[in-house]
């Protein structure tokens, strides 16, 4: 099988091993881009703004909660995207997505949001009030992937979401020594992500229905919207069946990634790029 040629489940090769190098794998027309638009439409309502009225734009991001309406469901649920969970997470070990959130809205503003740090979703222990206690293992408990929807379309100067390349390497590889407990969001944050700090970076660009599935060990960052329109993006985790998210039979490339890595592969390159 050639590197250009499908995998059964839809992705190619190349693109498998790209997550699994890289960290992520980006799908573009994942849903069709007039979900895109009726699901924008529910959250310009939402947001209480006006796509109309900048002087209603006084905010430099709003955060939406979790929407059940048919679009969003519809734009989680393509066959395009479950052939992919399966291909990346393996088949009958995710959930089916029940809703879509949550929503960082970002608008053009000179205005610090205050909020784009380096950093990992971790996924457990989110009971607790603190969210830099929440934690994540090298499991991953909680989540088979962390993933990126584009309801808009997002330029260089959208405020894309930042990636460093092949990052999840230097978390699998943190995270290892610390078993089943984990470590909190606090301890993996405490140098402030430096074990990855060589990594490129690239932006989440694309049209509206452009999907990224990330690898949950990436390293990502938000960055202040210098454009004109404002970015509409979900990022809804992909949940496991087996909430501890242990590995049984054969090895998915999610597990993978995390194999190499212990085993002192890499990822991705090294060079900052973007």
């Amino acid at each position: 099988m050639d590197e250009t040629t499908p995998a059964p489940g839809g992705l190619t090769p190349a693109q498998i091993e790209q997550f699994i190098s890289d960290g992520f794998v980006r799908i573009d027309e994942a849903f069709p881009r007039t979900l895109a638009d009726e699901a924008r439409a529910i959250l310009w309502r939402a947001t209480g703004c006006s796509p109309d009225d900048r002087a209603t734009w006084t905010q430099p991001v709003i955060r939406l909660g979790m929407f059940t309406e048919s679009p969003f469901v519809e734009a989680a649920n393509t066959a395009r995207l479950h052939a992919a969970f399966d291909d990346l997470v393996g088949p009958r070990r995710w959930r089916r997505l029940a809703a879509m959130g949550t929503f960082p809205i970002r608008f053009p503003s000179a205005v610090d949001a205050g909020d784009t740090g380096w950093h990992i979703d971790v996924s457990f222990g989110t009971e607790a009030p603190d969210f830099m206690s929440w934690r994540a293992n090298i499991h991953s408990k909680g989540r088979s992937l962390l993933m990126l929807f584009l309801f808009s379309d997002v330029g260089e100067r959208d405020a894309p979401t930042l990636i460093r390349v092949g990052s999840h390497v230097d978390i699998a590889r943190q995270l290892a020594p610390a078993g089943e407990p984990g470590l909190t969001l606090g301890e993996l944050a405490a140098d402030g992500f430096a074990a990855s700090a060589h990594r490129a970076v690239v932006s989440a660009t694309g049209d509206a229905g452009t999907v990224y599935l990330c690898h949950p060990f990436l390293v990502h960052a938000a960055q202040s919207h210098q454009g004109e329109r404002p970015r509409f993006l979900a990022q809804p985790p992909l949940l496991p069946v087996d909430p501890d998210n242990r590995p049984s039979g054969v090895r998915s490339p999610m597990e993978e990634a995390v194999a190499r890595a212990l085993a002192g592969g890499q990822g991705g390159p090294d060079n900052r790029i973007g």
